[in-house]
């Protein structure tokens, strides 16, 4: 089983949905805390570590066998922890895709929380792969407002329109999840990448990897297999 930990209720039919689409075997299970990200945005993601490990504890006590965090401003809180399964981060393998493509990398985010944990995990990426990269940030601003409001529409709009803006870039990266519906609407020839998906994929093969093989040591990132070349 595949615990999720989620900072908005958003999240839980687009992984459903993920799952339906490409892991029908696969068991998840959801736990949302919007406190969380209320509570790092304002005072960082090291003041939430405790809770964070809480609820990491409650989903192995609950079985799970792996855990994925779908939130990328405490997903490097959650995959330092020592949780006792894998615990990973759902942009992790975006990020790895980004440095793949070209060492000019934008990180488009809603939330300026958001920005600087990923921009610390796709130059950790590059390091892991030994490939250059140059990373610059954008805010997609007046767009959490929207989402907020509850006009996803909206939300993906305004992402879009700002990664639209994007120039001198090799590949956009939409930093939260809930951006991915910006995904398809955007209109320039830069590769956008977003998390929701490859997130889910790893997190489905480490819960796999899990139930056949040791627990590997938690204070470390599960790196993902990727091509040479």
């Amino acid at each position: 089983m595949l615990a999720l930990l989620h900072t908005s209720p958003v999240h839980v039919p687009v992984f459903d949905a993920l799952r339906d689409e490409d892991h029908p075997d696969l068991e998840l299970r959801h736990t949302v805390d919007e406190e969380l990200l209320t509570r790092a945005r304002i005072a960082g993601p090291a003041a939430v570590a405790g809770e964070v490990r809480a609820a990491l504890g409650r989903a192995v006590a609950d079985g799970a066998d792996a855990v994925l965090c779908t939130c990328s401003t405490i997903g490097g809180v959650a995959e330092r922890a020592a949780a006792g399964v894998p615990v990973l981060r759902v942009d992790r393998p975006m990020a790895a895709a980004a440095v793949a493509i070209g060492p000019r990398v934008t990180v488009v985010a809603a939330l300026e929380s958001t920005l600087a944990p990923t921009v610390v995990l796709v130059e950790d990426e590059a390091r892991a792969a030994g490939r250059p990269v140059t990373v610059r940030t954008l805010s997609a601003d007046g767009a959490w407002a929207r989402f907020e409001a509850g006009d996803r529409d909206g939300f993906a709009a305004a992402v879009a329109a700002t990664a639209d803006s994007v120039t001198g870039a090799d590949v956009i990266v939409l930093a939260q999840a809930s951006m991915a519906p910006a995904q398809r609407l955007v209109t320039t020839a830069i590769p956008v990448l977003s998390s929701p998906r490859p997130g889910l994929a790893a997190g489905a093969d480490a819960a796999r990897r899990a139930r056949t093989q040791p627990v590997r040591a938690q204070n470390q990132p599960v790196r993902i297999p990727r091509a040479t070349g």
